[in-house]
């Protein structure tokens, strides 16, 4: 009957608020922290691309602890741990939509407190918002994809992929929604929390807006830049696969095209 009681008013018999409220936006910050600190470390090994393709291929190899056995069975370690991100990655975006307006009405005054008030930090919040709705099943269906094909991961693979099947436009996408959202996201985890506040709170949080600007477009380079040089691989292999594909006479003289 209490929780009931506490359903109606929001309060427990004891006239007591919950507590879970705060205790689910605790959650949904650690979430968000742990997320965006792995997204920059995700965004490091990518650009490792920059370096070599052996390069690349030989973090993954490390990180999958192929080094111990050589085995293509360690690929399950990567799926592994992107099944414990999509895990967090859900739970996160869960928590997050209870702050989402849920009717046109409470849309309504939302727009019309950012285009009133015009206050930067509300309309940041509104670009997360959107930013984290795509990264819903953009997010999602990247790491799935990694989920089930742990063993395709490699500088080779992953340009074919982003060149033949299109996934370019796909990570183009998905890349500016994770910087934004991240990048904001722990902006107002510093400001949120009290971190780094300093006895200026005005001029700390001056500071963490144009530290989180910079981090932004150091992440957005450095992941083109890395998208670029996948996409130059799978554009040399497209080549090369053309080059092979010749023309020969069989015994009749007939011409048949054939790859090699």
């Amino acid at each position: 009957m209490g929780w009931l009681i506490e359903g109606y008013l929001g309060r427990s018999i004891e006239g007591k608020k919950s507590k879970i409220p705060a205790k689910l936006d605790f959650i949904q910050s650690a979430s968000g922290l742990f997320l965006g600190l792995f997204m920059w470390m995700h965004m490091f090994f990518v650009s490792t691309i920059l370096v070599s393709e052996d390069f690349f291929n030989s973090v993954v190899h490390f990180l999958e602890l192929k080094f111990i056995y050589d085995n293509p069975i360690m690929s399950y370690i990567t799926s592994f741990l992107a099944v414990c991100v999509l895990i967090i990655f859900i739970i996160h975006a869960g928590l997050a939509m209870r702050k989402f307006p849920i009717n046109f009405r409470q849309y309504q005054l939302l727009k019309t407190h950012i285009k009133t008030i015009k206050h930067q930090d509300t309309t940041l919040w509104w670009t997360q918002a959107l930013t984290g709705f795509v990264m819903f099943f953009l997010g999602s269906a990247h790491l799935i994809f990694v989920i089930t094909n742990a063993d395709k991961i490699s500088g080779d693979l992953s340009g074919d992929r982003v060149v033949s099947h299109f996934m370019w436009l796909f990570y183009i996408v998905l890349l500016i929604c994770v910087e934004l959202h991240g990048s904001i996201g722990l902006y107002r985890l510093c400001v949120k929390w009290g971190w780094f506040e300093g006895k200026n709170a005005k001029e700390s949080r001056k500071k963490l807006k144009t530290a989180k600007w910079v981090i932004s477009i150091f992440f957005l380079v450095l992941g083109f830049l890395s998208l670029a040089a996948f996409a130059k691989i799978g554009y040399k292999n497209y080549q090369e696969q053309q080059i092979q594909s010749v023309m020969i006479k069989n015994y009749d003289g007939v011409k048949h095209e054939y790859t090699i």
